[in-house]
């Protein structure tokens, strides 16, 4: 998978990305990751890529120009435009689904933006997804792409150590991971569940599977509605001692 990042700050980004399993998988090529920096497109000798916003307002919004050129730049290897998401908290909320549906594409790009957003025009000729990380503004569009990054990397086959580790985990159904448990069986007086010490694998499941639904009922009764349940796991449900 190949992911073109439009940025103000790209060191920034290439640092923190390097590190651990990201960093395993880009020396590996199972991801490339290709930082364009925004500036190099400015077409004044300051390297200035922003201005004050038509109407008066606050703060200063970045021109259309640099972004466009920086995006124009970008060599795609198919014939298809790539799907350009823009970090904005103004988009649908990101998701483990969205994260498996961004890693099923070849290339992606991720737009980041800075000081109080981008000129709509280049918006509107480039962006096809609007993603928000939630619902508080940050400085700039770079966490939001780095949190994207990670997240649709560990779905690309290989990257993960084990490829399950990513089909069992929180989310994936619609529920929450249930607790896990290692060396040593007691820490401070607290011991390992009998049933995960038991090898008897039919009831490990069964077991992992009623501490999700009953962590997610507890932790965030809001995924219950959606969640991939059995008509038989609806029904032991008690409905009415969930807050929703």
């Amino acid at each position: 998978m190949k992911c073109h990042v439009l940025t103000l700050f790209p060191e920034m980004m290439e640092q923190a990305l390097k590190a651990s399993i990201l960093g395993k998988a880009q020396d590996k090529q199972l991801i490339n990751l290709n930082f364009i920096n925004i500036r190099d497109f400015s077409n004044n000798k300051y390297l200035k890529v922003d201005d004050y916003p038509y109407g008066g307002g606050a703060g200063m919004l970045m021109q259309a120009e640099p972004v466009y050129n920086a995006f124009k730049s970008i060599n795609t290897e198919g014939s298809i435009k790539p799907r350009v998401v823009y970090l904005t908290p103004q988009g649908r909320t990101f998701n483990q689904h969205i994260a498996q549906e961004f890693a099923k594409e070849e290339e992606l790009v991720l737009l980041c933006g800075h000081y109080e957003g981008i000129d709509e025009r280049v918006l509107e000729l480039i962006v096809t997804d609007y993603i928000s990380i939630g619902d508080y503004v940050l400085t700039g569009g770079e966490l939001a792409a780095m949190v994207v990054i990670d997240a649709i990397s560990r779905l690309v086959p290989g990257v993960l150590h084990n490829d399950d580790s990513a089909e069992f985990e929180s989310f994936t159904d619609g529920l929450l991971e249930y607790p896990h448990y290692t060396r040593p069986v007691e820490f401070m007086g607290k011991t390992v569940p009998d049933i995960l010490l038991s090898g008897h694998h039919a009831n490990i499941d069964k077991w992992r599977r009623e501490k999700s639904i009953e962590r997610t009922v507890e932790r965030r009764p809001d995924l219950i509605e959606k969640a991939d349940l059995s008509e038989k796991e609806r029904k032991e449900l008690n409905y009415d001692t969930i807050e929703f």
